[in-house]
C-alpha cells in the first residue's frame, strides 16, 4: 500500500506543514476590531486571539523534525501530541470563528486604549471582523490531524534511523556483518582499531 510505504515523508511533511501555518498565522491579523466610538480600527493578531497558538506551533515544528529520528514508541507518543494539538486547536480556532470572540480581543484592546474591564471593552467594540488567517490556520490543523493519523497508522512499520542516530552500546551489539566505513569511523571514536 503506497501509504504504508510513504508513511514517514508524509507524515514529516504534515507535521512541518502544520507547523508552519501555525507559526506564519501567528504573527499576522485574525481579527480587525472596529470601534464604536469612531476610532482607528484595531488590529489583533493571531498570538494575542490564540495565546497558545505559537508555543504549541513551535512544538508541533519540533514534533515534526524528531519524527524521523524516533523509535516506535516514540512515535506513537509523538503522533498521540500531535492529534490532541490539532484538536484542541482546531476547536479554539473554530470556536473564535463562529462566537463573537470579545474574550480573544481583550487584551489588545487594553493595550491599545488603556481601557479594562467588560463594560468598557463593550463600548469601545463596535464589530469584530476575523480575516483570512483563522480559515488558513484551521486548513493547517486538519492537516496536522491527518498526519497525526497517519503516523498511528503506519507508524511501526517504519525502518529506525540511520546508525550515526544509534548510540555506542546499540552499535557495538550490531557490528555482527561486514564492516563499512561508517562502522570503522564509529570503531575508530571508541579507540578501537578496525584493521585488526
Amino acid at each position: 500500500m503506497e501509504l504504508a510505504r510513504r508513511g514517514r515523508s508524509i507524515a514529516v511533511s504534515g507535521f512541518l506543514l502544520g507547523g508552519a501555518i501555525g507559526i506564519i498565522s501567528s504573527t499576522q491579523t485574525w481579527l480587525t476590531v472596529q470601534r464604536a466610538d469612531a476610532g482607528s480600527d484595531i488590529l489583533v493578531p493571531g498570538a494575542s486571539a490564540l495565546p497558545l497558538l505559537a508555543p504549541l506551533s513551535l512544538a508541533v515544528l519540533a514534533l515534526g523534525a524528531a519524527l524521523s529520528l524516533t523509535g516506535r514508541v516514540l512515535r506513537l507518543i509523538f503522533g498521540v501530541l500531535a492529534g490532541a494539538v490539532a484538536i484542541l486547536m482546531g476547536w479554539s480556532t473554530l470556536q473564535l470563528l463562529l462566537s463573537t470572540p470579545v474574550g480573544a480581543v481583550s487584551s489588545t484592546i487594553t493595550e491599545t486604549t488603556g481601557l479594562a474591564g467588560p463594560e468598557a471593552l463593550e463600548g469601545v467594540i463596535g464589530a469584530i471582523i476575523p480575516s483570512a488567517w483563522p480559515p488558513i490556520a484551521l486548513a493547517g490543523w486538519v492537516i496536522l490531524l491527518l498526519a497525526a493519523v497517519v503516523v498511528l497508522l503506519t507508524g511501526r512499520g517504519w525502518k529506525s534511523g540511520g546508525r550515526r542516530y544509534r548510540t555506542d552500546a546499540e552499535t557495538q551489539g550490531a557490528a555482527a556483518g561486514p564492516v563499512d566505513a561508517i562502522d570503522s569511523w564509529d570503531e575508530l571514536s571508541r579507540g578501537t582499531d578496525p584493521t585488526r
